[in-house]
């Protein structure tokens, strides 16, 4: 099929571009690059540099390129800047996301694929979580990525366009070959930073968080490889022939790994020393989150490769090595 990436200049959405040539689709990205790199995204592969929120602009290139399906990654998603210029997220999740599916109403395209965030759960009771808990995000960012779920619910019941929503846990990981990867600016995540202290090119890592109710006092998580990832979003395609249909899942490994157990593996992993300094918890993390994926298992018959924490930070670590500047270019 004809996918138009959109945010497929990005880490995740880059992943997911070469996932797509692998199974034999057609990708066709559309960045604006604020935050992708062109780097990213093959040369032979038909690249838009485009805002999401123009919709003449976007609907054109859903018409001119015979576009089937839709794959949405082009939200902001740092969290503490969410809750410092709201605004901002508001703005592009939300706002940029219905001129997208505007367009896509426009040009008759009727299939969409959404990278959405265990972030609206909030702070659940019970773990690990499922797809049914209840929905109640702390923050700005994963309250606009509940308000896109919302608006796609409706737009399934109208018949207008069928969606699959994906509830990210920890993506990680780079491609096998080195040759993409994570390269964020701010960069947040915590292996990337583990490896950047490692290496030298960071002071060291801030452990936020000693006295958590976990065996060893630091967070758990859920690092899924961002191929892993990627593979669920093609694999959902057959779902959203049918009219009226609106799915989610989970994906994560479904076990989760503590900040010192990603430390430990990455100084294990590169066989350096990661330099780190302990600190209070900061507001609104809680002490463990880990994903239910037996939906995603069980519907789409898709199974995370990369289950051993140690592999996929070999794979970042690939990454870094080879590009430890990063991609040095938009």
């Amino acid at each position: 099929m004809n996918v138009l990436v959109v945010g497929g200049a990005g880490y995740i959405g880059s992943h997911c571009v070469r996932q797509l040539q692998a199974a034999g689709h057609t990708p066709y990205v559309l960045d604006n690059l604020v935050y992708g790199h062109r780097a990213a995204v093959a040369n032979d592969i038909p690249f838009f540099d485009q805002d999401l929120g123009n919709r003449d602009a976007v609907a054109k290139i859903l018409v001119e390129n015979k576009i089937e399906v839709v794959m949405h990654f082009a939200a902001f998603i740092n969290v503490g800047e969410s809750v410092n210029v709201p605004l901002k997220y508001y703005e592009n999740n939300v706002g940029n996301t219905i001129q997208l599916l505007l367009a896509m109403t426009d040009a008759g395209v009727k299939k969409f694929v959404f990278s959405s965030t265990c972030a609206t759960y909030g702070e659940p009771d019970t773990l690990p979580l499922v797809e049914d808990l209840p929905q109640a995000p702390i923050n700005p960012y994963g309250a606009t990525k509940l308000h896109v779920e919302h608006i796609l619910q409706d737009l399934a019941r109208s018949g207008e366009i069928s969606s699959a929503v994906f509830r990210y846990f920890n993506a990680s990981g780079a491609a096998a070959d080195g040759t993409i990867g994570e390269d964020h600016s701010p960069e947040s995540h915590l292996i990337p930073l583990a490896i950047f202290a490692a290496t030298g090119q960071r002071g060291a890592l801030k452990i936020f968080g000693t006295d958590y109710p976990t065996p060893d006092g630091t967070c758990l998580r859920d690092y899924i490889h961002v191929d892993d990832l990627s593979r669920a979003h093609i694999a959902v395609f057959d779902r959203l022939d049918e009219p009226n249909t609106f799915v989610h899942y989970n994906l994560g490994t479904g076990k989760p790994t503590s900040v010192r157990e990603i430390l430990d593996a990455v100084e294990r992993v590169t066989g350096l020393t990661v330099p780190a300094e302990e600190d209070v918890r900061r507001p609104g993390d809680p002490p463990s989150l880990y994903a239910d994926n037996t939906k995603a298992r069980t519907e789409l018959g898709w199974n995370p490769e990369h289950m051993d924490i140690e592999s996929t930070i070999a794979s970042a670590w690939k990454w870094h090595q080879s590009h430890p500047e990063g991609y040095q270019q938009k």
